[in-house]
């Protein structure tokens, strides 16, 4: 009976496939068949992305364990999708009791994005006019920083004003970071040589090749997505605990 049982747990063990690391193009994909084919809604994705990435702070950096009496968050926003991820994230973590402090230097056009960004201000919650350049400043008034700033969509090969500037000071700062999805200046296709450093990894649907060997706290937030989706892209997503929406990897 023990062989036996010792036969089907290995059989088990060989069929659980490794979780997928997507490409640029995969992700691209499988984004485009949620809006087109799944008629998910853009803000309705944001969201769950924005509130999955709150959640994954929450747990990384519980109230009670930051350094700082005042639960001061920095959360550093682009002017593309992850910018608006950042700003959902920023909004819940304010109903979360924690104080984030929001810098958006180039503010996008796109309605949604201005929808997210008011109902920051409704919130209470102050934008940032600049960032300090001096790093203590930064590490002095906050616990932690959001990298909320580039993220997949970017072209990490040219990074222009006012994200290179930012960038150098990030690389800079002793405070903790937090990346969502991608960090900022990082290829989605490999891990960074010289980028920024961040403590904490959110990625978003699956995780992108470059987190491949990534050594800090990497959480993921995948799981609303379609079980057909799930099969066709071969995800391998993992086993979420009970009702919880994000997994630590």
């Amino acid at each position: 009976m023990d062989k036996m049982n010792h036969s089907s747990a290995e059989a088990e063990a060989e069929t659980i496939e490794p979780l997928r690391y997507l490409s640029k193009e995969e992700a691209t994909a499988i984004e485009t068949e949620l809006l087109r084919d799944y008629r998910f809604g853009q803000q309705q994705l944001v969201e769950i992305w924005g509130q999955a990435c709150a959640l994954a702070i929450t747990k990384a950096y519980p109230l009670g364990s930051l350094a700082r009496k005042q639960p001061t968050v920095l959360v550093i926003c682009g002017p593309e999708q992850n910018g608006s991820i950042g700003l959902v994230c920023a909004r819940h973590l304010r109903i979360y009791e924690y104080e984030p402090t929001i810098y958006h230097p180039k503010r996008s056009s796109h309605s949604l994005h201005q929808d997210f960004t008011v109902q920051c201000e409704k919130m209470d919650i102050p934008f940032l006019s600049y960032l300090p350049t001096e790093v203590q400043l930064i590490n002095d008034a906050y616990n932690l920083v959001i990298d909320a700033m580039l993220g997949p969509e970017a072209d990490c090969t040219g990074v222009k004003e006012p994200y290179s500037g930012i960038l150098a000071t990030l690389k800079q700062v002793k405070i903790p970071i937090a990346s969502v999805d991608v960090p900022s200046g990082w290829d989605i296709e490999e891990p960074s040589q010289d980028g920024i450093n961040p403590e904490v990894l959110i990625s978003l649907t699956a995780p992108k090749k470059c987190a491949a060997s990534f050594s800090g706290k990497h959480f993921l937030a995948g799981r609303y997505l379609p079980y057909d989706i799930q099969k066709k892209y071969e995800l391998n997503l993992p086993d979420y605990a009970g009702t919880d929406c994000l997994i630590e990897l």
